[in-house]
């Protein structure tokens, strides 16, 4: 596929995304205009001005995120998940939640109006997917044409992920409060965070060797100059498929996987992530570099197609299904960001050795992890969170 098929594609899934967002917003702005008419009005917090200006989705008195800053946090997001093929969502969540300030907008609601409260952590988690869906749709794409992308594995994730991302919305959405949304969040990625950290330590990669001569042989490619035709063609091959075991080659180094392990770990991966309001690359990372052990330089790619359905499974059960509202204006100029992004990390990241693509996973995750840990439960603070 050349570049102008991905950018059809992409394009393609902007207008379905946009299709989305007409047919389901007389919905979600009649809940929100809902919630505001029960919230107090006034000036003091937790509460409403209506002569204010309008800001997050069009509330008076909103924060109002400026959108050339969301384009260049939007590039931050795409070159991150496109890069190791996980973080997207949470760091669209740091985005929302903290750099934007909808997060303290949001809390402040939680006594006055609980509905306004929750229906804001709603917009919140599904702003999050937006992000991250446009990101995995680009990279899986760019990562196939790459040959770093397990098709069969992928799909495996996939399926599972879309009974996952469909029955967290209907479950929870409308039901999360902003507090205990950033502690779970929090949580859940400081203990990935920690678990991945071991997996760098001597002793985790002790039980990774084909998956060190695999990164080994890529690595080499890439320092000899290889053509970028010559390193897909020594790519992920699929030798063989079947129901119980499927098999397939990444430069030289067999691989393979019962699927039926996958479809379970998608399943389970795809509501957590739903649940938080994120990809999911963050579990899936982690998965297939421990449980299938595989190399990072394959794991972005099918990451990222796991992801992409995921997330369009949660999205339209989010606004559908909940009828949970979106600010698109601000969320198109991230957008935009994303596009950017993601055409540059699947570029960018074969020049980064495998084992530093993980710590810079492991980084990342145990400090917003800790950080949002402490917000949500104690109510402390790091820079940044």
């Amino acid at each position: 596929m050349n570049k102008k098929g991905i950018v059809l594609i992409c394009l393609l899934a902007l207008v379905a995304a946009a299709a989305i967002c007409v047919l389901a917003e007389p919905a979600a702005a009649g809940k929100l205009e809902e919630a505001i008419a029960k919230t107090p009005v006034g000036m003091g917090t937790g509460e409403i001005n209506p002569d204010a200006p309008k800001g997050f989705m069009g509330i008076p008195g909103a924060p109002q995120p400026f959108w050339f800053w969301g384009i260049l946090w939007g590039i931050w997001v795409g070159w991150i998940f496109s890069t190791v093929g996980a973080f997207g969502g949470i760091m669209a969540g740091v985005g929302h939640i903290s750099v934007f300030g909808l997060g303290d907008y949001a809390a402040s609601f939680r006594k006055t109006s609980p509905v306004l409260n929750k229906l804001v952590t709603d917009s919140i988690r599904t702003s999050n997917q937006y992000l991250v869906g446009l990101s995995a749709l680009m990279s899986s794409v760019t990562y196939y044409r790459m040959g770093r992308l397990v098709l069969p594995l992928g799909i495996a994730l996939a399926l599972g992920g879309i009974a996952g991302a469909y029955l967290i919305p209907v479950l929870t959405a409308g039901k999360i409060s902003l507090k205990a949304y950033v502690g779970y969040f929090g949580l859940i990625v400081l203990v990935i965070g920690c678990f991945l950290f071991y997996d760098t330590t001597p002793k985790g990669q002790e039980k990774k060797k084909k998956a060190k001569a695999a990164a080994q042989a890529f690595q080499e490619a890439v320092k000899k100059g290889t053509s970028a035709g010559e390193v897909a063609a020594q790519g992920v091959q699929v030798k063989s498929w079947g129901f119980t075991r499927i098999e397939f080659s990444f430069y030289g180094v067999e691989f393979h996987f019962n699927p039926v392990w996958p479809v379970l770990g998608g399943f389970f991966i795809a509501a957590l992530s739903a649940f938080i309001g994120v990809g999911g690359g963050f579990l899936y990372v982690p998965f297939l570099t421990s449980v299938t052990a595989l190399p990072m330089y394959v794991v972005a790619g099918t990451s990222a197609l796991a992801v992409f359905i995921s997330m369009i499974t949660s999205i339209f059960t989010f606004m559908f299904v909940k009828g949970t509202p979106i600010d698109f204006l601000f969320i198109g100029a991230e957008l935009i960001g994303i596009a950017t992004g993601s055409i540059v990390g699947p570029y960018t990241s074969k020049y980064i050795p495998d084992i530093w693509l993980k710590r810079l996973f492991v980084i990342l995750a145990i400090y917003v992890g800790l950080g949002y840990t402490l917000r949500g439960f104690i109510d402390i603070r790091l820079p940044g969170i």
